[in-house]
């Protein structure tokens, strides 16, 4: 069907007038520093900042030149192409459009929460908390900024460093979402460090290096193969418990256990697909982890504890059966975690890889009363070691809730004051050494 040069004229204004239109709504995109007002302790880290401005900056750099490529070729070249080659390369071009606002959403939706009273300084204090998880083992190479934001529901999320954002483009940092239900506990720190588990352990392939060792270590028993079928099933979700439980010690189980504690039908149902091991199994593997790094009665009373809450005897004959086969082989599947070995640690065993002996739980009591919740020595002390300190305290009814709560409340506000002042002195320092240089 042939086109009369009037309608080539139309399509060709029509899609002008819409490209220039998203130049004009592009430029009302301004930098995520001139878009939320906040006091200097709730702001971002200062090189989280610079990786998210860079990287927005060079989106919209990109795709306002391919609007002027567009608008150059439609009246050029492109104003004699057909309707639909002059509407196709528009097309591509506002889907880019919206992958752009997307991206630029997504930050938004960190930085918008560090203007509210008091969360966004508690916000900044678990980015500190977050860089002290990730670089508690000292095998990552270039570790990624974090950044946290808080939202609705139990559970936690996070969106990976150099995964792939709306649009395909790799994300400059880390985002964690962590529970605002959560605010201000231990459980926030079970939560938060649980992703950062995630991130660790993609840094240094431990998923699939740990499938593949559970997959050559799975018993040939044919009854006992179905449980180290759903081990090696849930790996990813497993390593980054256990990334929280060498981290902050019991405090983490306790955090999951407030997590998963739910109507019996949710902790009792099959994972099928799901990553997450059945709710009932992932407490008392935690327990077993716990076991296997920190020795300690604690343990073994915590899953005691658990299975009173919830007893497999209410179940169905068959279910109690399978729980049975499962909850057998936890504690072989616990040492085979403890005792992994990546590549990427050289040669070291997971349990080698953490400060282990700072968080036995002996320890962490005996560091609870020598600090005598003392905000100055607090805020000095790495942030997982606080988390767990106090968790190990609240474990043995040494701390109420109410305290706990006001506790980490003004340390979170002191790490992220220390770090804003830290991060602007350093900048000062900078300066002044290029200015006398010059």
């Amino acid at each position: 069907m042939s086109v009369t040069p009037v309608e080539r004229r139309l399509s060709a204004a029509l899609l002008e007038l819409e490209a220039r239109g998203l130049l004009v709504r592009l430029d009302q995109i301004r930098p995520l520093a001139l878009h939320e007002t906040m006091v200097m302790a709730a702001a971002l880290p200062v090189p989280a900042s610079l990786e998210i401005e860079r990287f927005l900056h060079a989106g919209r750099t990109v795709l306002r030149r391919q609007i002027h490529a567009y608008l150059a070729w439609l009246d050029g070249p492109g104003r004699s192409a057909r309707p639909d080659e002059q509407q196709h390369r528009f097309v591509l071009i506002r889907m880019r459009f919206n992958a752009v606002l997307s991206q630029f959403d997504t930050f938004t939706e960190v930085v918008t929460q560090r203007s509210e009273s008091r969360t966004g300084v508690w916000l900044s204090g678990l980015d500190v908390l977050a860089a002290d998880a990730l670089a508690i083992t000292p095998w990552i190479q270039d570790r990624p900024e974090v950044v946290t934001y808080l939202a609705r529901g139990p559970g936690a999320a996070i969106r990976r460093a150099r995964t792939r954002l709306p649009g395909g483009d790799a994300s400059p940092v880390a985002i964690i979402r962590v529970p605002r239900e959560r605010m201000v506990g231990h459980g926030i720190a079970s939560s938060l460090v649980h992703e950062v588990g995630h991130q660790g352990a993609a840094l240094l392939g431990l998923v699939e290096s740990l499938r593949e060792d559970v997959s050559r270590q799975r018993p040939l028993t044919p009854e006992r193969v179905p449980a180290w079928r759903s081990w090696e099933r849930w790996v990813s979700e497993v390593i980054a418990d256990l990334w929280s439980v060498a981290a902050l010690g019991i405090s983490s189980t306790l955090g999951l256990l407030a997590v998963v504690s739910l109507p019996r039908f949710f902790v009792f149902r099959p994972s099928d697909d799901d990553p997450h091991p059945t709710p009932y199994l992932r407490v008392l593997l935690s327990c077993a982890i716990g076991a296997e790094l920190y020795p300690h009665p604690q343990w073994a009373d915590m899953a005691r504890t658990w299975k009173e809450l919830y007893p497999v005897a209410d179940l169905p004959p068959e279910r109690q059966d399978e729980f049975a086969l499962l909850e057998a082989e936890i504690p072989a599947f616990a040492l085979l975690l403890a005792e992994h070995r990546s590549p990427a640690l050289q040669g070291r065993s997971l349990r080698n890889s953490f400060p282990l002996g700072q968080r036995r739980p002996q320890r962490l009591l005996k560091l609870f009363h020598q600090w005598r919740s003392d905000l100055g020595v607090l805020a000095r002390q790495p942030p997982t070691l606080v988390f767990a300190v106090v968790g190990q305290a609240r474990a043995a009814q040494l701390i109420t809730p109410e305290a706990e709560s006001e506790l980490l409340s003004a340390v979170l506000r002191a790490w992220a004051l220390r770090s804003s002042l830290s991060t602007h002195q350093t900048i000062s320092t900078t300066r002044r050494l290029q200015s006398r240089a010059s």
